[in-house]
């Protein structure tokens, strides 16, 4: 597989980049928010090493090729840098290879909700998964009550291909599942169509 330790992906407005020991208190807070983990397949984080122990995890995952996840670093505004805060991250995971298929997860900060970032940051690991990587299909697995997951998903091109009723219980709450999937085929084809001159 690959050594995804030093991975680093921009957009207009974002770094995608692997975390750091410094994000660690960005990491927690995103966990810790209540709001922001409604719908996470685990309940909030209460413990701030929780943090430290993701980070440790992602220094061999990421260099191993186990997984994908990067940090979403935004840029400052009309400038080259960035400002420096962490306010989401997106993932890639469960890899199997021989069917060129993998799961994507992603998370953004409440306070950045509504802005399109989100699908800026899918934008560019959809790009780099179809591409790079050559898979075949991705999957994402959402509560089925998290319309804002399903709206971000769609707007991808991701199809709803199956609900998986009582899938979850988290601190003893019970949810179903939304299985997604995106193929390449489809990824490619809504690119093409997307660059290609409109007629005047």
């Amino acid at each position: 597989m690959f050594d995804f330790s030093q991975l680093v992906l921009d957009t207009a407005r974002l770094r995608l980049r692997p975390l750091q020991p410094a994000d660690a208190p960005a990491v927690y807070a995103l966990h810790a928010d209540p709001e922001g983990m409604r719908y996470w397949a685990t309940p909030p984080w209460t413990d701030p090493a929780e943090a430290d122990a993701l980070l440790t995890r992602d220094r061999a995952g990421l260099a191993a090729g186990d997984y994908i996840r990067l940090g979403l670093e935004r840029r400052t505004h009309g400038q080259a840098g960035q400002d420096g805060r962490l306010i989401g991250l997106c993932s890639l995971f469960a890899f199997h290879l021989p069917s060129r298929r993998c799961e994507v997860g992603y998370m953004l900060a409440r306070d950045c909700w509504g802005g399109g970032l989100m699908h800026e940051a899918l934008t560019a690991l959809m790009d780099y998964a179809f591409g790079v990587l050559d898979m075949n299909r991705v999957e994402a697995d959402i509560d089925t009550r998290n319309a804002a997951s399903e709206r971000a998903l769609r707007r991808l091109g991701f199809q709803l291909e199956g609900t998986l009723r009582q899938r979850w219980i988290v601190a003893g709450e019970v949810s179903d599942t939304g299985l997604y999937g995106l193929l390449r085929q489809d990824w490619l084809a809504r690119a093409a169509s997307t660059t290609a001159p409109q007629p005047r």
